[in-house]
C-alpha cells in the first residue's frame, strides 16, 4: 500500500456520520480513528447507554433522536446537518485506518462523474470482506475492471460509504421507509442510475468485525432478523421485483428449516423473527412508518 495522499485540506471538506443505537461499547475505536479536521456526526437513536458522554469526550456533535429511528433515518439526521462537500457514513464498530479519508477524497478528486465508494472493508480477522457483485437489488456489471486503480462495483456496502453531499441530496438520501437492512443497497442503486459510477477504493481501509454495534443476543437477533425481512419485501416491491413479499416469507420459512438452527439459539431467534416480518410484510409491504 502506498503511503497516504499529504492533504491536510482534505479532512476539512468531509463530515463523518455513524449512527448509535446503545452502541457506547463500540463507539470509542471509530470516534478515536477520526483524523483531525473531520467534522463527527454522532446521531443518538434513542440510546440509554452513555452514548452522549462519548460524543462529548471525542469532540463529535450530537443529534438526538428520541426513539429508535433505523439506520437510514439517522443517516439522513446527520447528513442534514453537514454543510461540507463529503459524507461520509461509517458504523459505530468501525474503525478508520490511517489515511482513509484522505485516500477517498483524493479518489472522488480524480473520479469526479462518480457517485460514491466504498474503502476496502477488513473484518475481524483482517480479511477483506466480499465484494457485493450481486444483491437482492443489483447484477453484475458487464465490465467490472479497475479504473484508474478503482474497482467498480454494482452496489455498496452501507457499513463504510462514501460520496458526494450533492449526490446524495440528489437521490433523496437513504429511503426513510426502511428501518434497517437493505438501505445501503437500495441508496447504491439509485446513485448508480441516477448520479454516477460506484467504486471501491483499495488502498482507503475500515476495519469493521460486524454485529457488535447493538450487542449481541436472541433478542437483538429477533429485531434484527424482523426488520431485515420487511426491509427484503419492501426494497425488492419498490424496483419492480414481483410478489415480494410471499417470496420473503419463502425465503424464511427455508432458512428457518436449516439444520444449523437446532445448535444455536441466536440463529433459531433470527430466523423465526425473519418469518415474523415477512409474514407482517404481506399486510402492508413491509415499510417502516412512525408509531
Amino acid at each position: 500500500m502506498t503511503a497516504p495522499p499529504k492533504s491536510p485540506a482534505a479532512a476539512g471538506r468531509v463530515t463523518l456520520v455513524t449512527v448509535s443505537y446503545n452502541s457506547a461499547a463500540a463507539l470509542p475505536g471509530l470516534l478515536g480513528s477520526i483524523p483531525r479536521g473531520v467534522e463527527a456526526i454522532l446521531v443518538d437513536n434513542g440510546s440509554v447507554d452513555d452514548t452522549s458522554a462519548l460524543a462529548k469526550r471525542h469532540g463529535a456533535r450530537l443529534a438526538r433522536l428520541d426513539t429508535n429511528q433505523g439506520f437510514g433515518r439517522g443517516c439522513n439526521a446527520g447528513a442534514r446537518l453537514s454543510g461540507r462537500e463529503f459524507l461520509f457514513f461509517v458504523n459505530p464498530d468501525a474503525v478508520l485506518a490511517e489515511g482513509c479519508v484522505e485516500r477517498l477524497v483524493a479518489a472522488s478528486d480524480a473520479m469526479p462523474d462518480a457517485a460514491a465508494f466504498n474503502p476496502t472493508i477488513l473484518d475481524g480477522g483482517g480479511r477483506r470482506r466480499k465484494i457485493r457483485a450481486r444483491t437482492v437489488l443489483a447484477r453484475p456489471l458487464a465490465d467490472p475492471h479497475p479504473v484508474n486503480g478503482l474497482l467498480p462495483v454494482p452496489t455498496l456496502n452501507g457499513g463504510a460509504l462514501f460520496c458526494r453531499r450533492a449526490a446524495f441530496e440528489a437521490v433523496g438520501g437513504f429511503d426513510p421507509a426502511i428501518f434497517l437492512y437493505h438501505e445501503d443497497d437500495d441508496l447504491a442503486v439509485r446513485l448508480a442510475q441516477e448520479v454516477g459510477p460506484l467504486f471501491i477504493m483499495p488502498e482507503a481501509v475500515v476495519h469493521h468485525a460486524g454485529g457488535h454495534s447493538s450487542g449481541r443476543s436472541a433478542a437483538v437477533s429477533r429485531f434484527k432478523g424482523y426488520h431485515m425481512a420487511r426491509a427484503r419485501a419492501y426494497v425488492m416491491a419498490k424496483h419492480g421485483h414481483a410478489l415480494a413479499a410471499p417470496r420473503t416469507v419463502m425465503r424464511a420459512l427455508a432458512e428457518l428449516a436449516l439444520p444449523h438452527n437446532l445448535l444455536s439459539s441466536r440463529r433459531r431467534a433470527k430466523h423465526l423473527g425473519q418469518l415474523a416480518g415477512a409474514w407482517s410484510a404481506l399486510a402492508d409491504g413491509g415499510a417502516f412508518h412512525d408509531a
